[in-house]
């Protein structure tokens, strides 16, 4: 079975987690995909979580079916490799600050003159350019700047982290996947490549979209934990049940609140899904009280069919035992050679007619590093003398 990018080489530079789950995409439907990491990395995964290198790579979804370099761009001849392998890429991924890549002597300026037809994505925290671009950051600080904490949180309480899902895999991961492939598109277009500048600052004001267009066009403030999404809403909001558990409510459309009330023998209510000061308290106070009398599951049974937004709110030990998880086969539960049976995330992207495939684990450090270097033409002594003067490991 043909995969949508099979024939497309992909170099992939990025240390952290985002331009991994970028590049992991890229894999799952059939790029070549080879991990330059250095030969020595400050901290691994594996090394926060306390487990084997081995028994990570076996579980680590955002480096599956990749090949495994370890490369020092620092010495002369690990940078003469990299061209090598960039003259053939048509995709090189990196999360450096800006500027590491051009003292490196890797950047996209240097490849396009060995490589015209090169993709070249840069993730950084604030972009290429400007006065924060050499500042360092984390999910958390693009969220701050983009305005996203100003409204995740309760209205009393303190801005609300939302783990590191909006800035660094939809901000930088996911969107450094759509910029690779339409300059992929453009370039048969064109015969040449381009450099794309990807801020993890800019995805996150990117997906505010909705959120500015309506500020920009009422000038309202949106403040924290008081708008319809972000829990200033009766008929959108988490509630507490009895067993301690929470369901989760969405029943923004006026028919999904109307059989709601019907079910909870409340239609004096439906006028009111919209309703402010004290109306809107008392339908809250009303929906406390009612959610805390049956336990989360007993609620999702009682109202799952009865076309009504609800949902129970799962750890994660709960969501693959989710009917609905188990039927779309999204676990993808694999075989590995040393550890036995393991589970990854599948790939979520459904195409009908060329699908995606996870093909291997993630490599070990280096595992792919002789395989790699004898395709470029290298004689088993030359690796070796490589490998003695800490070019490779």
């Amino acid at each position: 079975m043909v995969l949508p990018l099979e024939g497309v080489k992909v170099l992939d530079l990025a240390h952290l987690p985002p331009g991994s789950y970028c590049t992991m995409f890229l894999g799952d439907m059939g790029a070549e995909v080879i991990k330059v990491l250095p030969p020595e990395m400050p901290f691994t995964t594996a090394s926060l979580l306390k487990v084997e290198e081995e028994r990570w790579s076996a579980f680590d979804a955002l480096n599956r079916n990749k090949k495994g370099l370890v490369l020092n761009l620092r010495a002369e001849e690990g940078r003469r490799i990299f061209y090598k392998l960039a003259q053939k890429a048509d995709v090189i991924v990196e999360g450096f600050r800006p500027g590491v890549v051009k003292r490196l002597g890797v950047d996209y300026e240097t490849i396009k003159e060995i490589n015209l037809r090169i993709v070249y994505c840069s993730l950084s925290g604030y972009g290429q350019n400007g006065p924060y671009s050499q500042f360092p950051g984390h999910d958390a600080n693009y969220l701050s700047i983009g305005g996203v904490l100003g409204v995740i949180g309760t209205a009393e309480g303190e801005p609300v982290l939302p783990s590191n899902l909006i800035a660094d895999f939809a901000g930088a991961g996911l969107h450094g996947v759509i910029g690779i492939l339409l300059a992929l598109m453009a370039r048969e277009k064109t015969g040449r490549g381009q450099f794309i500048d990807l801020a993890y600052l800019d995805g996150v004001l990117s997906l505010m979209s909705y959120e500015l267009s309506k500020y920009f066009a009422s000038g309202v403030m949106p403040e924290r934990g008081k708008g319809p999404l972000t829990g200033g809403a009766p008929y959108y909001n988490v509630y507490e049940t009895k067993d301690g558990g929470y369901i989760s409510l969405g029943c923004i459309e006026p028919h999904f609140w109307a059989n709601l009330c019907r079910e909870l023998g409340r239609e004096d209510l439906i006028p009111y899904q919209h309703s402010e000061g004290e109306k809107k308290e008392e339908i809250f106070s009303f929906l406390r009280q009612v959610f805390r009398q049956k336990t989360r599951d007993e609620w999702f049974e009682l109202l799952k069919e009865k076309n009504i937004p609800i949902a129970p709110v799962y750890s994660l030990a709960e969501v693959f035992s989710d009917p609905q998880v188990l039927h779309r086969q999204i676990a993808a539960e694999l075989n590995h050679p040393t550890i036995g049976k393991v589970k990854q995330v599948g790939v979520a992207i459904r195409l009908s007619d060329t699908p995606g495939k996870i093909k291997s684990f993630a490599p070990l450090p280096g595992e792919h590093t002789d395989e790699i270097l004898q395709d470029l033409g290298y004689s088993a002594e030359e690796i070796e003398k490589l490998r003695k003067e800490g070019v490779i490991k």
